[in-house]
């Protein structure tokens, strides 16, 4: 059963300038882990992010920092990593799976999310 979906896209340029102008902007938004990774593979994290707060249906009990998109590496699925008040509160609201596409082309990353829960 789908519990939420959710999707983001990024224009990776203007990405860049709004990191470039806000230098804390990257510890609001990121993990130590993934402010090691070029802006580009930001850009789309931050599609990633916006697309889960999409498909739970608001912010309200989710912190930035506590939901994480690793590099996995080639031919592996994105995935999330959710720790702390995000994955009670994705818990919570029935989610126990969550899948997840990234893409990048033309200058713009797009996350697509899918929040699965059991029938």
């Amino acid at each position: 059963m789908i519990v939420g979906i959710g999707v983001d896209m990024v224009d990776i340029a203007r990405f860049e300038g709004h990191v470039a102008g806000s230098p804390r902007l990257m510890q609001r938004l990121f993990t130590p882990h993934e402010q090691e990774l070029p802006l580009r593979s930001l850009a789309v994290r931050y599609a990633a992010k916006e697309a889960l707060i999409k498909a739970l249906g608001g912010s309200d009990g989710v912190s930035w920092q506590e939901i994480e998109v690793p590099r996995n590496g080639e031919r592996q699925a994105p995935r999330y990593v959710l720790t702390g008040e995000t994955a009670r509160t994705v818990a919570a609201r029935g989610a126990v799976r969550q899948h997840l596409s990234l893409s990048h082309d033309g200058g713009f990353a797009l996350a697509y999310a899918v929040l699965e829960g059991d029938a």
